[in-house]
C-alpha cells in the first residue's frame, strides 16, 4: 500500500480501502457458509447470499471509481443494504435449521465491523466534501 511523506497510507484505488478487502474476506467465509447449506437451497438460499455477500465489496470497489461523492456514497449505502440482506439471510439458515448459531457467528462479527467500517467511511466523505 503506498504511503505518504509522514508514512501513514495513502488511498489510491479501492483495493486499498481496509472496508473492500473486509469485504473481500466476508465474501469467502460467506462461500464456506454456503456450501453447508443443502442441495435444494442451491438456487434459492445460497444464490442469495452468494449475490448479497458479493455486492458489498462490488458496490464499494464501484463507488470508490465514481466521480461524484454523491455516486460514492449512494454505492455505499447499496453496500450497507447488501450486508444487511447477508445478515438476514444467514439468520434464515439458521432459523431453517441449516446452520448452527456457532458457524453463523464470525460472520455475524463481521458484519458488524463491516457496518462500522462502512458507516465511518460514510461520515468521513461527507466531512471532507461538506467544508465551504
Amino acid at each position: 500500500m503506498p504511503t505518504d511523506m509522514q508514512g501513514s497510507h495513502r488511498v489510491v484505488g479501492y483495493r486499498d480501502l481496509k472496508v473492500w478487502r473486509q469485504g473481500m474476506e466476508l465474501v469467502a467465509s460467506s462461500y464456506q457458509l454456503m456450501r453447508r447449506l443443502p442441495a435444494s437451497e442451491t438456487y434459492g438460499l445460497a444464490s442469495q447470499i452468494r449475490r448479497a455477500a458479493v455486492a458489498i465489496p462490488a458496490n464499494i470497489a464501484e463507488g470508490h471509481g465514481r466521480e461524484h461523492l454523491g455516486d460514492y456514497l449512494r454505492h455505499l449505502s447499496v453496500a450497507n443494504g447488501s450486508l444487511m440482506e447477508l445478515e438476514t439471510e444467514l439468520l434464515i439458515a439458521q432459523r431453517l435449521g441449516f446452520l448452527t448459531e456457532a458457524e453463523c457467528a464470525p460472520a455475524f462479527l463481521r458484519t458488524a465491523e463491516l457496518a462500522r467500517m462502512l458507516a465511518g467511511l460514510t461520515r468521513s466523505l461527507k466531512r471532507r466534501y461538506s467544508k465551504p
